[in-house]
């Protein structure tokens, strides 16, 4: 008998049950949703912090946790890349053609370092936007944990925490620069880097060198762990160009500093930007400038550019803009890259015009040659070896330079 005479029917009984498990279901649901959007983004399963970056909007991110949790996503990246090499079972594959016609590669090294890149940067900082060179599989995640700990190192440079809005920053992967090399066994070459921009402009770079364990990296407005060089050849530079996309960047280079310049081959956008730098790597070249004038993208670039710019020097276009890291992942105006130089003039010197390089002329247009250079004409409609569209061009003559062998 139920109180004060009341008497519950079995059907009442059973629809508060089943509007009562309604209730818990929701609840539970919403829960799981959570839980399974949280790692989803790399976050940590078991309920912990995901990082210093919240999911709320309005959320801030440490620059200097970010720099920190960076240099080793970019060393952990390069134990999977000295991993794989020293293995010799690369799983070489082609992700099809440059612009230039040479194969983009890729090898499980790429995959296994951008795994651990990637998630570990997400993981830590799961609002913050990242992009990366090689596709991250949603069906093979990893939560990889950060330990919260700062190196002295960096603790050194950067003394107090830098906080901005998480929605301004973008960060750039390249789990493996210099691919084609690596393929070769050309390891000097080889980086793993992560920048990281704020609203489009490089912040920071780390650059790690796999097979030698060197890292540099650099804060704008902040601090560094390498430095510029005590000097450079300004007259005639010491030039470093790509060996596998050079279009006609040594004609360009030899036309603009004369043919004394020496042209220094290389692997690697990372490399040549340590090229630049005084860097304690006995296999790391020495050059006065970095020049590169076909497309290019902006995980090979970002890191380099914010080291430079963190250090007083520049990367550009040829035409002298500043290169932004938001929207596309590519550039197409050829990049210049120098420290301790005057950049605005060298940019003046080498004759690159806003939407138009020294590759790059309409048909039927005249271009007067420079000193040292003789006019060979071509057909209209015709493309001359070295160049993308040509009508009248120009071809130079190269006396006394020197060219350093690609490897």
């Amino acid at each position: 008998m139920a109180p004060m005479g009341i008497r519950l029917s079995p059907l009442g009984v059973a629809v508060f049950c089943l509007l009562g498990l309604g209730v818990l279901y929701h609840l539970y649901s919403g829960f799981l949703a959570g839980r399974f959007s949280l790692f989803s983004l790399g976050g940590e399963p078991g309920g912990g912090a995901a990082g210093p970056a919240g999911a709320a909007d309005g959320a801030t991110v440490d620059l200097r946790e970010m720099l920190a949790v960076s240099v080793l996503a970019a060393v952990r990246g390069g134990e999977e890349v000295r991993r794989v090499r020293e293995s010799n079972v690369l799983h070489e594959k082609s992700k099809g053609k440059t612009r230039e016609g040479a194969e983009d590669k890729m090898t499980s090294g790429d995959v296994l370092s951008n795994r651990k890149m990637f998630y570990l940067l997400k993981t830590t900082f799961p609002t913050v936007q990242i992009n990366t060179e090689e596709h991250v599989d949603a069906t093979d995640q990893e939560v990889i944990l950060w330990d919260r700990k700062i190196p002295e190192d960096i603790l050194k440079e950067i003394a107090a925490p830098k906080e901005v809005p998480a929605e301004s920053v973008t960060v750039w992967i390249d789990p493996l620069d210099a691919t084609q090399e690596y393929t070769e066994d050309l390891r000097k070459y080889v980086t793993t880097m992560v920048c990281v921009a704020v609203n489009g402009k490089p912040v920071l770079g780390v650059i790690h060198k796999p097979f030698s364990k060197y890292t540099a990296w650099a804060m704008v407005d902040g601090g560094s762990n390498v430095k510029a060089r005590t000097s450079y050849n300004e007259k005639t530079p010491r030039i470093v160009v790509s060996r596998s996309h050079s279009g006609m960047v040594k004609q360009v280079a030899l036309q603009t500093f004369g043919n004394q310049t020496t042209i220094i081959p290389a692997g690697g956008a990372g490399y040549k930007v340590l090229a630049l730098l005084d860097v304690p790597d006995k296999s790391q070249e020495k050059a006065d400038l970095y020049i590169h004038v076909t497309y290019i993208k902006k995980w090979d670039i970002c890191a380099g550019n914010a080291i430079l710019k963190a250090l007083g020097g520049h990367m550009t276009t040829l035409s002298g803009e500043e290169i932004s890291y938001t929207g596309s992942d590519g550039i197409e105006g050829g990049l210049l890259a120098s420290i301790s130089m005057n950049h605005q003039a060298l940019n003046a010197e080498s004759g690159w015009k806003k939407g138009r390089g020294m590759c790059h002329y309409e048909v039927g247009e005249e271009q007067r040659p420079r000193r040292g250079w003789k006019r060979r004409k071509t057909a209209p409609g015709r493309i001359a070896e070295g160049e993308y569209k040509a009508a009248s061009a120009v071809t130079p003559i190269i006396r006394n330079s020197t060219l350093v062998s690609d490897a």
